[in-house]
C-alpha cells in the first residue's frame, strides 16, 4: 500500500472545478484525497499496480460551523485545502455572507486538527477584477487595483491572507475565465448550456442562433478548461515560489461568438441564422417535456432537465458585450506552460457529452 505524504482536502468537490480537481489528483497516484460537498458523493477504492488510492466523500452544510467542525474532525492528514465552493444568491451583496462564512467556517475547522497543513488554494475568477460589473480594464492582471465592493472574492483572499500571518501554511488565489468541463447540476456550466441549447433548437427544427447581446457575438473572450484549470491549481499548491500569489489561467487564446458559433453549429449539423438576443432563462423555461422526449427517444442517461440546465448563467456569459480575457503570463512566469485550444475544447466535452449519453 502506497503511503500518501499528501492529502487534499477539495471543498466544493462536485462542482465542475471541484470535480475536474479530483480527477486530476487521482491520476497522479500521489494524493489521498478527501471530498467536501453538500450532497456527499460515493468514496471510491481503487488498485492499480501496486498502488492504492482512495476518494472519500463527506456531505456536510459548510455554512453550519458545528457541523462543518465536526464533519473534518477527523481529518488531521490533511496537507493542501483546494477551496472551489459556492453558494449562488440573488444579488452581490448578498453573495457576500454565505461564502465568506463557508471559507471562514472551513479554515476555523480544519487548521486545529491538520497540523501539517502546508497549503490552502482559493478559487476565484474575473469578478476580482469587476469583470461582472461592465467594461473593465484588459488584460486583467494580478496587479490591478481593487474596485467597489461588495465582491466575496476578495474578502475571501483578504480572509486567507490575515489568517495566514504567522503560520506554516502558505496560500495562493487562483482566478480562471469561463471555466467549462464536464459535470452535472452545477449553476455554472457553460458548454452544458450550449450543448442543451443546441441539442433541444434542432430538435425543434431551428437554426443555432446566438441568443446573447449583440455587442457579445463580436467582442474577445476566453475560457478555462477544467482539465488545465486543475494542473494549475495544483501547480500553484505544491510549488513553494507560488505561495502567497495570485495567478490568472486561461486556455491562452482568445477567440469571438461570431467565429466559434458556426463551428459549434457545424458539430451539431445545425445552420446558423443571425443572433437574436433572448433570454434563454424565460425561453428555455418550458422545454423540459422536449428534453425528456430526447432522454426516452435516444436512450440517454435519465439526467433531470434541471441538472443540464444553467440557463441563468448562460444569459449572464452572453451578456458580457465587452471584451473579457486577462494577462496569464504571470503563471508562465512562474514555470506553468500548459495551454489549451479554445475551440477542441468544446468540441471535446460535447463529444465527451454525447459519449456518457448526456446529449444525443
Amino acid at each position: 500500500m502506497v503511503q500518501h505524504d499528501k492529502v487534499a482536502l477539495v471543498v466544493g468537490a462536485r462542482g465542475v472545478i471541484g470535480g475536474n480537481l479530483i480527477d486530476h489528483l487521482e491520476s497522479t497516484g500521489e494524493w489521498k484525497i478527501v471530498g467536501l460537498s453538500r450532497r456527499g458523493g460515493t468514496d471510491t477504492d481503487r488498485v492499480e499496480h501496486i498502488a492504492f488510492d482512495r476518494v472519500e466523500h463527506i456531505a456536510v452544510d459548510l455554512l453550519d460551523p458545528s457541523q462543518t467542525a465536526a464533519a473534518l474532525s477527523g481529518l488531521d492528514g490533511v496537507t493542501h485545502v483546494f477551496y472551489a465552493a459556492y453558494q449562488d444568491r440573488p444579488t452581490w451583496a448578498e453573495l457576500v455572507p454565505p461564502n465568506l462564512a463557508m471559507l471562514v467556517n472551513t479554515l476555523d475547522a480544519i487548521e486545529p486538527v491538520a497540523g501539517g497543513l502546508e497549503h490552502v488554494s482559493l478559487m476565484q475568477g474575473y469578478k476580482v477584477y469587476g469583470a461582472h460589473l461592465g467594461p473593465f480594464k484588459t488584460p486583467a492582471r494580478e496587479s490591478d487595483p481593487p474596485h467597489m465592493p461588495p465582491e466575496f472574492n476578495v474578502d475571501q483572499q483578504q480572509f486567507l491572507e490575515r489568517r495566514q500571518l504567522g503560520k506554516a501554511w502558505t496560500w495562493s488565489a487562483i482566478r480562471p475565465s469561463v471555466v467549462s468541463g464536464f459535470a452535472l447540476g452545477n449553476p455554472m456550466n457553460l458548454a452544458m448550456v450550449v450543448a442543451v441549447y443546441a441539442t433541444i433548437s434542432k430538435r425543434l427544427g431551428v437554426p443555432l442562433r446566438f441568443p446573447g447581446k449583440p455587442g457579445a457575438y463580436t467582442s474577445l473572450i476566453e475560457m478555462t478548461d477544467a482539465g488545465l484549470l486543475a494542473e494549475a491549481t495544483v501547480w500553484a499548491a505544491t510549488n513553494p515560489e507560488c505561495a502567497n500569489q495570485a495567478f490568472n489561467i486561461n486556455n491562452g487564446d482568445l477567440f469571438r461568438w461570431q467565429e466559434m458559433w458556426p463551428k459549434i453549429a457545424a458539430f451539431f449539423d445545425m445552420d446558423v441564422a443571425p443572433p437574436l438576443p433572448m433570454s434563454l432563462d424565460v425561453a428555455m423555461a418550458d422545454k423540459e417535456s422536449v428534453w425528456d422526449e430526447l432522454v426516452e427517444e435516444h436512450q440517454l442517461a435519465r439526467t433531470p432537465y434541471s441538472d443540464v440546465s444553467s440557463w441563468g448563467f448562460g444569459d449572464f456569459v452572453f451578456g458580457w458585450d465587452y471584451d473579457f480575457f486577462a494577462d496569464g503570463s504571470k503563471a508562465r512566469r512562474f514555470g506553468f506552460h500548459r495551454h489549451v485550444d479554445t475551440e477542441a475544447m468544446f468540441l471535446d466535452i460535447f463529444a465527451n457529452l454525447q459519449a456518457r449519453k448526456i446529449i444525443p
